[in-house]
């Protein structure tokens, strides 16, 4: 097993201003052009296919105008075309914009239109949401992409060049993009292939959402390194069981695992067993638990947020020696300028909490459309020695610890994380708001049962409106994305406040029976497949008593433990349910019918 190198990496400037991914992405294709780059299932790409194909969207592209500077949406689900569409829009100088197939068709909008892309490349499937006369769709296997030269296009692109623009959570109720440049990415895929010795032998994961940009992080290192990256089906990426068992069998020898299913992945499945797995990286929320002594492989727990080009902050994380402390967040990567500082901006002692500031070569150029958000939280650098260097204000409260790492300490506005990504309240807020029977909302994070967060709402209902869990859920569902959904509506008469006339969050109700939405009266189960249902659920989310509309999320669940729900589902009834259907059919009696329906089950009463 290779090891981390310890050392700290230094990654030259002068090297990251000749560094370009497309161009070291062909140099490999060209060194080794049947090695492996892609798989996805049973569908896989070496790196002359990859290339070629990606040659022609960015030959297609040039048709349509794009070039440099110019935005293009990427909107595909977790494949091979999603990579080989990224590659080819920064082949032809452009910057590619990732959205969710999964988002709400206006928050799709609102990003194209803000951002300015006439281009979007997606699927037949998915073209309602861009059908629109201003701009132009690209489907990747139409004869006007899948026709043109497989020679790369001849095209200048320089480290200040925008490499990609990716949308993050507003809390004017609006996303806002993060603009990354070429010269910001180079530096994240040279200091991660240094850090962790990647070489073209390695077989890298890909876990993450296009809108989430750690998907950024699993693609561009190891396509330069001429590695393999491997994609995860959807059911599997959500099961910390499934997904041990395939890096296991797909014999991945690096990865990266969002913080609460690396968790509960360390701490809750059987002994890991030695294997190809060299590395698991992990990040995008507060990590608790230490790793145990006998895990045989290293365990890197990773900061950063997307304004500093996914990672700023990194460190290996060894099982614990100190019990009642977190596992620290490391120390700054290549390149990071790394500050803690008072509200005055100056350096804080050692040991005394203060707000994190990073600048560097990984830093975003700013805020899309934004300048005025971009001028508060990129400042100039008081102890920068390069004319016009900034900081990022991260929000974040951290203190440095005795051996120089950094200990997270949480954050100083009410920005929250939600399975790792970064959650505005007040953008949930703004569309709860919008619904008629709302007059007032706050939104906060509590802990679930299971160490995690869940997002609760506290609504104030307007005179005679009848509020139910499903029916607000079902109403945000067509302005935010799901992992933005509250997982409970606490009704209050009014929100509390403090003597300055600020919502008092501290006073808010805990959830209970009486104040939590629900959809309808608590109902028994009746039949053996509800009854068995019931209990799988109740189970999974540690409830004694399930009723029959009891809903899964409202319970507390949501898309990471519904894949451990659906695992549960098959073993018990030999069914195959997926996430959507959960999604659809979320309470006991429309999951059991759905059951049912699948094993060909009459309806058989329970006595109860």
């Amino acid at each position: 097993m290779r090891a981390i190198q310890h050392k700290h990496i230094e990654v030259g400037r002068a090297d990251l201003q000749r560094a370009c991914i497309p161009q070291l992405v062909a140099a490999r294709a060209t060194e080794s052009p049947g090695s492996l780059a892609l798989r996805c299932g049973n569908d896989s790409l070496t790196y002359s296919a990859m290339n070629a194909r990606a040659n022609r969207v960015a030959n297609h592209l040039h048709t349509l105008g794009v070039g440099a500077e110019v935005p293009v949406g990427l909107c595909l689900p977790r494949s091979l075309d999603m990579a080989v569409a990224a590659l080819g829009i920064l082949k032809a100088g452009a910057a590619y914009v990732p959205m969710d197939p999964g988002y709400p068709a206006d928050r799709l909008e609102f990003m194209l239109d803000d951002a300015g892309a006439h281009v979007v490349i997606t699927t037949p499937d998915l073209a309602r949401y861009f059908g629109t006369t201003k701009r132009e769709v690209v489907y990747l296997d139409a004869p006007q992409a899948a026709g043109q030269p497989e020679t790369a296009p001849s095209v200048g692109i320089t480290s200040s060049d925008l490499a990609y623009l990716i949308y993050t959570s507003g809390s004017t109720g609006q996303p806002k993009g993060v603009e990354i440049t070429h010269g910001s990415l180079a530096n994240l895929t040279a200091w991660h292939n240094e850090a962790f010795c990647v070489t073209a032998a390695d077989r890298a994961s890909h876990l993450a959402g296009l809108g989430f940009d750690a998907s950024v992080w699993e693609l561009w290192p190891y396509l330069v390194a001429g590695a393999s990256v491997h994609m995860v089906d959807e059911t599997t990426r959500n099961s910390a069981e499934l997904l041990r068992d395939w890096l296991l069998a797909h014999r991945i020898t690096i990865g990266f695992v969002p913080t609460p299913l690396a968790e509960r992945m360390i701490t809750s499945c059987d002994r890991w067993p030695r294997s190809d797995l060299r590395i698991m990286l992990t990040g995008g929320d507060t990590l608790h638990h230490y790793p145990p002594a006998d895990l045989p492989f290293l365990f890197i727990n990773n900061y950063g947020p997307t304004e500093c080009t996914v990672v700023a902050t990194s460190g290996r994380v060894l099982p614990q020696t100190s019990p009642g402390t977190l596992p620290s967040i490391g120390r700054g990567i290549a390149n990071a300028d790394i500050y803690v500082l008072d509200e005055h901006l100056q350096p804080v002692p050692p040991g005394v909490p203060g707000e994190l500031h990073v600048g560097g070569a990984g830093l975003a150029r700013g805020y899309r459309n934004r300048p005025d958000l971009t001028d508060e939280k990129f400042i100039p650098n008081p102890f920068g020695r390069e004319h016009g260097s900034r900081l990022y204000k991260t929000g974040d409260l951290v203190r440095v610890l005795a051996d120089g790492q950094l200990a997270y300490l949480g954050r100083l506005d009410n920005q929250i994380k939600i399975r790792g990504y970064r959650v505005e309240p007040g953008e949930i807020e703004n569309a709860l708001n919008r619904h008629q029977g709302v007059s007032a909302s706050v939104v906060v994070a509590r802990d679930d049962t299971l160490g995690g967060k869940r997002l609760v709402a506290y609504v104030v209902s307007s005179p005679d409106s009848a509020l139910t869990h499903t029916g607000l859920r079902d109403f945000l569902r067509d302005f935010l994305p799901e992992y933005m959904l509250p997982a409970a509506f606490v009704r209050l008469d009014a929100l509390p406040l403090t003597p300055n006339g600020k919502v008092d969050r501290a006073a808010l109700l805990a959830e209970d029976a009486e104040h939590t939405l629900q959809d309808e009266a608590w109902e028994d189960s009746c039949t053996v497949t509800e009854q068995r249902v019931a209990e799988i659920v109740g189970e999974l989310l540690k409830l004694d008593e399930i009723g029959l509309d009891d809903n899964f999320f409202l319970l507390g669940g949501h898309s990471l433990l519904g894949a451990q729900l659906i695992a549960r589902l098959r073993g018990a009834f030999g069914v195959e349910i997926g996430l959507r259907t959960l999604f659809e059919a979320p309470t006991v009696a429309a999951l059991s019918a759905e059951v049912d329906r699948l094993a060909g089950t009459p309806t058989e009463n329970a006595g109860v």
